[in-house]
C-alpha cells in the first residue's frame, strides 16, 4: 500500500501537496480527503497521485480522514482540469474550486470563544471595539467571526480578533463543516414482523375504538402489499399514507405513540421522478432532414461540426434527434446553453421526449441539488442528456457521446470572475475530444473564429438557411432618431412609428418584445443646479438609479445609497435623471399602453430559480403581451405570437470601444430580430439609431451574415486580431494608483525583451478602479500556433522575477484573461 498521497487543494496556489497516509486509511486517486493546511485550517483535497517517495526538507502531515471509498471524479476529469489551468493561465486549485459543487467540499470555519480567566491588566487596555467584541463573545459563548462582523458592523473584525487572541482574552478554534445535506423523506413501517398474523390481529383489536387509526392501518396494508405471499412489503412514505387514509398527521403520531407504526428517514435522489417519455421526437422537415443527414456525414470525417442555421429554422429539433441517436447507443449527451433562461423552455421540450433521462444543471440550483446530479452521473453509467450552462462541462461523464453547444457565439459562455476564466464552448471541445465524442456547434450568427475554422476545413460545416415551414425572415425597418427628434416624432425613447406598430400588433392579439441592453431605471442622475453626479465610493463609475427601491447602485461592486431629495452639494431640489434602462422603459411603455400586462427580463427580475419560469410562462400564455428586456431576450427564446421586436437604441452597441463591438452588435440585433414572426407569419423589426447608414445596420437589414463576416474578417486581418492572433489580457490591481502604475510599467519592461511588439500597454481600462482597486491592463497578442504551456511558464518566471526585484509586486493582484470576449 502507498505511503504518501499528492493532493490538490481548492486554493489559488501552484502545484500539489504531499501528505502521509495513516495505516488505517486507503484513499484512491480521485477520492476526497480532509487535510490540515496552515496552522489551523482544514480543506477537502482531491487525491491526484499515490506513491512511496517521501518528500525531503519538511515535516509531512498526515491525512485527517478519507471522505470517499471511491473516486468522486472520473477519468479524464483531472486531465481536463490540467488543460484548463494550462490554457487559461490559472492554477489547478482554482479549477477544482470551480468544478466541484460546494456541497462536496468540507471546509473549516473559525470559531471564537471567551477566555473565562482573562482579566484586563489596567483600564483602557482594551479599545472600544475590542471591548464590544469581547462582550458580545461572552454573551454568545461560541460564535463565528462572520457572525461577529454581521452583528457589530465592524470592518477588519479579523484584526481585532487577532489582537484579543494575543492578549489571551479569547480562544480561537476551527470547526469543520460539511455543506451537503441529502434530501430525505419520511417513511412509515409497522413495528411487527412481516407474516406475523397473530400480532396483526392484535393491532386491529387495539384499534377497534380508534376508527381513523384503523383507516391508517388498512391504508398501510394496501400500499405496502403486506398481505402478499412470499414478497417483502413495499416502502410506504408518510405523504402517500396520509393521502390514502385521508387522515391528518396527528392521527399518525397517535398511532406511532401506541407503538403501532415506526417513522424513519430515507435518503432519496432529488431528481428520481422527472417523468417518463411522453411524446415522440418532432418530425423533421425536408430541409431539417437534409441538414441532419449532412451532420452525420460530417461526423464521419470531423469531430466538430458547425450548424449555421438562421433563427427559427428548427435547429433544436435536429439537436433532439442527435441526442436520441446518442442515447440509443448507450451514450450520454451534453446540451450546453448560454443562459439559464434558455433551460426553462428547452427543459419542457426535452423532458416531454426524454423523460427521466433528462438532467438539468446550473447555478440557480442549490448546492444540494447540484451534488445530487453529480452523484447520479458518478454512480450510474446509464444513458442520459444533461442540459446546462458552461459549468456543466465539469460533470463526471462516463460515456459522453455527443456535445451540443447552442448559440455558440454567445459571450455568456466565457467566465469572467473569478478564475478559471474559461470559455465553456472551447472547454467543451476539449472535453469531447478526451471522451472521443462528437460536437455540434449551432448558431444563426456564428462567432468569427468558429466560422473561419469551418470555412477553412478544420470543422465540418452544414447550413440551414430557411425558416421552418417557409416562414420569411422578418422585415427590418430603421428609424433615424436624429431626424425623428427634429420632426418631434420621438416620445422619450420611443418613435411614433414604433408605437404605432406595437399598438396594431397588440390590437390583433399579437405580442411585442422591446430590447434595451441596460438594466435599472436610469444610468445618470445629476443636479441641474450645480451638475453634481453621484459616483461609487469604491469604483470609477456613476451610480445607476433603480426606481423600485429608490436607490442608486453600482453595477460593479453593489454599493448602494438612497436617492437624496436634495442635492448633497448645493442643497437644492434640482436632482434629475437622464437615460433609459429597462425599468424606466417598463414604466414608460405602461403609460403608452395602459391596461396592457408587461413583463421585464433582466438581472434584477431573474435572481431566483423560479423567476425565469414565471416570466417565460406569463409571456407564453399571454398573461403578459409586452416583454422588455436586456440581452437575455436575444438568446434563443421561442414565442410564437411575437410579431414586433423593437431595438430601442442600437448606438450603444455599435459604439463600444472594443474590437469585438461590431460582432456583438450584429449578433444581438440579428438574434433579437429572430424572435419576431416565428409561427405562420412574417415578423417586423424596428431598429432605432442615429447612424442608419452604419455598415452593421445594413447587414442586419438584409440578414446578411456572410457579408458581415467578410467585412469583419478583413478588418481583423488588417489589425492582427482573432482569428489571426490570440489575445491575452493581463490585469494588475492595487489599492494605490501610483504603485500599480509603476509596477505595471516595470512588468511591461520585463515582457518586452521576450515578446517584443506583441506587448501593448500598460493602460488604464475605461473603468480604471473597481472595488477600491486601481487597474492597469496589458495586452499580449500571440500567434495562434503559440504553446500556452510555454507562454504560461514564461509569464510565471517573469512574475517570480518581479517579486524578487520589487517587493510591492506581492501586494499587486495579477491575473490573465485568455481569449477575452
Amino acid at each position: 500500500m502507498s505511503q504518501f498521497a499528492d493532493v490538490l487543494l481548492p486554493l489559488s496556489i501552484q502545484g500539489t501537496f504531499t501528505y502521509r497516509i495513516p495505516p488505517t486509511m486507503a484513499p484512491v486517486v480521485g477520492s476526497r480527503v480532509l487535510v490540515p493546511f496552515g496552522r489551523k485550517k482544514f480543506y477537502t483535497a482531491i487525491v491526484v497521485m499515490l506513491h512511496d517517495k517521501a518528500p525531503q526538507g519538511y515535516e509531512v502531515k498526515d491525512l485527517l480522514s478519507v471522505l470517499d471509498p471511491y473516486p468522486i471524479v472520473r477519468h479524464p476529469q483531472l486531465k481536463f482540469w490540467e488543460w484548463i489551468a494550462d490554457y487559461y493561465l490559472c492554477t489547478q486549485g482554482e479549477v477544482y474550486k470551480a468544478a466541484i459543487p460546494s456541497g462536496l467540499k468540507v471546509e473549516s470555519e473559525t470559531i471564537v470563544s471567551p477566555n473565562a480567566d482573562f482579566e484586563e491588566e489596567a483600564p483602557g487596555v482594551l479599545s472600544d471595539r475590542e471591548r464590544v467584541i469581547l462582550d458580545f463573545t461572552a454573551q454568545r459563548g461560541r460564535i463565528q467571526i462572520s457572525d461577529i462582523a454581521n452583528a457589530t458592523g465592524f470592518k477588519n473584525v479579523e484584526g481585532i480578533v487577532s489582537r484579543l487572541l494575543d492578549m489571551g482574552a479569547i480562544h480561537v478554534s476551527e470547526r469543520t463543516i460539511d455543506n451537503y445535506r441529502p434530501r430525505t423523506e419520511t417513511c412509515v413501517r409497522l413495528t411487527i414482523a412481516h407474516n406475523d398474523e397473530q400480532s396483526l390481529h392484535a393491532l386491529f383489536d387495539q384499534l377497534h375504538r380508534a376508527q381513523k387509526q384503523e383507516q391508517l392501518l388498512l391504508a398501510y396494508l394496501d400500499l405496502s402489499h403486506w398481505l402478499g405471499k412470499g414478497k417483502q412489503p413495499l416502502e410506504v412514505t408518510k405523504e402517500a399514507l396520509l393521502k390514502r387514509a385521508e387522515v391528518t398527521d396527528a392521527v399518525l403520531r397517535a398511532a406511532a405513540a401506541k407503538g403501532i407504526f415506526e417513522l424513519y428517514k430515507k435518503e432519496v435522489n432529488r431528481f428520481a421522478t422527472l417523468g417518463k417519455s411522453l411524446i415522440a421526437l418532432p418530425t423533421l422537415s425536408a430541409e431539417q432532414e437534409r441538414a441532419y443527414r449532412e451532420i452525420h456525414q460530417s461526423f464521419r470525417e470531423k469531430s466538430i461540426t458547425l450548424l449555421h442555421g438562421v433563427t427559427s429554422s428548427g435547429k433544436t429539433s435536429i439537436y433532439m434527434h442527435l441526442v436520441k441517436d446518442a442515447l440509443d447507443l448507450g451514450q450520454q449527451a451534453l446540451y450546453l446553453v448560454p443562459e439559464i433562461a434558455l433551460t426553462t423552455q428547452l427543459t419542457r421540450r426535452l423532458k416531454a421526449v426524454f423523460g427521466e433521462r433528462l438532467l438539468i444543471y446550473h447555478s440557480k440550483f442549490s448546492d444540494n441539488e447540484r451534488v445530487d446530479i453529480w452523484r447520479k452521473l458518478l454512480l450510474s453509467n446509464e444513458p442520459c442528456v444533461v442540459i446546462g450552462v458552461r459549468s456543466a462541462v465539469f460533470l463526471p461523464f462516463s460515456k459522453l457521446g455527443v456535445v451540443i453547444v447552442d448559440e455558440e457565439h454567445e459571450n455568456s459562455y466565457k467566465q469572467q470572475d473569478p478564475a478559471p476564466r474559461y470559455n465553456g464552448r472551447n472547454a467543451a471541445l476539449v472535453l469531447a475530444s478526451m471522451h472521443g465524442a462528437k460536437v455540434l456547434l449551432g448558431s444563426a450568427t456564428p462567432s468569427i473564429e468558429v466560422y473561419h475554422r469551418a470555412l477553412g476545413g478544420q470543422y465540418g460545416h452544414v447550413e440551414l438557411l430557411t425558416r421552418y415551414e417557409g416562414i420569411q425572415m422578418p422585415v427590418v425597418k430603421v428609424i433615424d432618431t436624429k431626424q425623428a427628434r427634429k420632426r418631434k416624432e420621438m416620445s422619450g425613447l420611443f418613435s411614433q412609428e414604433l408605437i404605432k406598430m406595437c399598438r396594431h400588433a397588440l390590437q390583433n392579439g399579437e405580442q411585442v418584445i422591446l430590447f434595451q441592453n441596460r438594466r435599472g431605471y436610469a444610468p445618470i442622475v445629476r443636479c441641474k443646479e450645480c451638475a453634481w453626479v453621484p459616483t461609487c465610493e469604491n469604483c470609477d463609475v456613476t451610480l445607476t438609479y433603480h426606481k423600485s427601491t429608490r436607490s442608486l447602485s453600482c453595477h460593479y461592486c453593489g454599493h448602494t445609497i438612497t436617492l437624496p431629495n436634495l442635492c448633497p452639494t448645493c442643497g437644492q431640489p434640482g436632482i434629475e435623471i437622464y437615460g433609459y434602462g429597462t425599468e424606466r422603459i417598463e414604466d414608460d411603455i405602461d403609460a403608452v399602453f395602459p391596461g396592457e400586462k408587461i413583463s421585464r427580463m433582466d438581472l434584477d427580475t431573474t435572481r431566483s430559480k423560479a423567476a425565469y419560469d414565471r416570466i417565460i410562462d406569463e409571456f407564453s400564455s399571454h398573461k403578459t403581451n409586452i416583454l422588455v428586456g436586456t440581452q437575455m431576450v436575444t438568446k434563443g427564446l421561442d414565442f410564437d405570437a411575437v410579431s414586433i421586436v423593437g431595438i430601442l437604441n442600437a448606438d450603444t452597441m455599435i459604439r463600444f470601444p472594443d474590437f469585438r463591438s461590431h460582432e456583438r452588435a450584429f449578433d444581438m440585433m440579428e438574434q433579437v430580430a429572430g424572435r419576431a414572426g416565428r409561427a405562420h407569419k412574417q415578423g417586423q423589426v424596428v431598429i432605432q439609431t442615429s447612424e442608419p447608414e452604419h455598415p452593421v445596420i445594413g447587414h442586419v437589414i438584409n440578414h446578411d451574415y456572410k457579408g458581415f463576416y467578410e467585412e469583419e474578417l478583413a478588418e481583423r486581418k488588417r489589425y492582427g486580431y482573432p482569428p489571426f492572433a490570440r489575445i491575452i489580457n493581463i490585469y494588475l490591481k492595487h489599492r494605490d494608483d501610483a504603485v500599480v502604475n509603476e509596477v505595471a510599467v516595470r512588468y511591461v519592461n520585463m515582457l518586452l525583451p521576450i515578446f517584443g511588439t506583441r506587448v501593448l500597454g500598460p493602460e488604464a481600462p475605461s473603468v480604471g478602479r473597481v472595488q477600491n482597486l486601481y487597474i492597469r491592463q496589458v495586452v499580449l497578442k500571440m500567434e495562434i500556433q503559440a504553446s500556452m504551456t510555454k507562454v504560461k511558464k514564461i509569464l510565471r518566471n517573469i512574475y517570480e522575477q518581479m517579486i524578487e526585484l520589487d517587493s510591492r509586486m506581492k501586494a499587486v493582484r495579477l491575473y490573465y484573461d485568455v481569449d477575452p470576449v
